[in-house]
């Protein structure tokens, strides 16, 4: 006769949503947690720390990303917006894409590829910079000491779907 037995903690936070896309010298990272407000970040050369609250629920969410290889933490940026906290992370060595994110080759369900970030390393470097400026996100970013600079371009250049439209009849 076997027993089953409930290991899982019930005080054990949840992962919120990320998504993430490379180029050879960055990475692009977003934790996809609405209305976060003050959350408690750490970056090292090896891992990402993040624990906030905010969602639809307004639930305390964390995680630990423990990056397949190591990234330059202080010339890294961040910047908490609206829809989630964007992180553009420089990697130690430019070079060969990474195979995957993190550390363990597990698949995670809150981990996802960004298709609207992500570029093949075969791609051009003119196809690469038509689309998203990471050097000019990164100077409106500010540092790690907790985001700053002016955010609000920022913003629009990610809302760009939220365009004037039409007045309805």
């Amino acid at each position: 006769m076997s027993v089953c037995v409930n290991t899982n903690n019930q005080n054990e936070l949840l992962p919120p949503p990320v998504v993430w896309a490379q180029r050879k010298n960055l990475l692009y990272v977003k934790i996809a947690i609405e209305d976060c407000k003050n959350p408690t970040i750490k970056l090292e050369t090896d891992k990402l720390y993040f624990r906030g609250k905010g969602g639809t629920e307004n639930k305390e969410q964390e995680v630990i990303l423990e990056f397949l290889k190591k990234i330059k933490p202080e010339e890294s940026r961040y910047a908490v917006c609206g829809r989630g906290i964007e992180f553009i992370l420089i990697k130690s060595e430019e070079g060969p894409y990474w195979s995957r994110l993190l550390k363990d080759d597990k698949k995670h369900h809150w981990l996802k590829v960004d298709f609207n970030k992500w570029a093949d390393e075969d791609d051009s470097e003119d196809e690469l910079n038509s689309g998203t400026n990471f050097e000019e996100m990164m100077s409106q970013m500010g540092g790690l000491g907790g985001g700053g600079g002016d955010l609000s371009a920022l913003d629009e250049e990610l809302d760009s779907d939220d365009e004037d439209l039409p007045n309805l009849e």
